[in-house]
């Protein structure tokens, strides 16, 4: 009888591993890109709720630059995709004359993020530049999905006359 016992608390324990094992491995969370390999810290993340609050508030100075071929969000410069070395010269000039202490925020918004070819070299060069309050606005997937389909503000088109 004690061997039999032993053996159903055994078959028991095995189950309910089993059971905390499959429900450890099942999330509905979206699974996050490690940091490895990118040069910003993720407290260097700036969620896209978080920004629409500022430009609605209009109460806080920040620099938020386009350096892609996306639309822009009220208030930015637009530099265009910074992988063209062209683009990447305007953002050198503009750096030149923006605060080094002034918060910055870069987005390209044409891909994800962390595949964009425009982010890492951006950060890169506003690091190297001295910047030190530069925040990447964490669009997972693209502009179109983080920001425009969630109703956050885009600047108006200017049309010419």
């Amino acid at each position: 009888m004690k061997h039999i016992f032993s053996i159903s608390l055994i078959s028991l324990f095995f189950l309910i591993s089993i059971s905390f094992q499959t429900k450890a491995q099942i999330s509905n969370q979206p699974l996050k890109m490690p940091e490895i390999g990118y040069p910003w810290k993720k407290s260097e993340l700036l969620e896209p709720s978080v920004l629409a609050g500022v430009i609605q508030s209009g109460k806080e100075e920040i620099a938020i630059l386009n350096i892609g071929a996306v639309e822009d969000l009220p208030g930015a410069l637009h530099i265009g995709a910074v992988s063209d070395e062209r683009n990447m010269t305007k953002l050198r000039h503009l750096l030149v004359n923006l605060p080094k202490h002034k918060p910055v925020v870069i987005y390209c918004g044409c891909c994800p993020f962390t595949k964009c070819p425009n982010i890492q070299p951006a950060y890169q060069e506003l690091s190297k530049n001295g910047f030190t309050q530069i925040k990447v606005l964490d669009l997972p997937t693209n502009l179109q999905t983080n920001w425009i389909s969630r109703g956050y503000p885009i600047a108006k088109k200017q049309t010419n006359k």
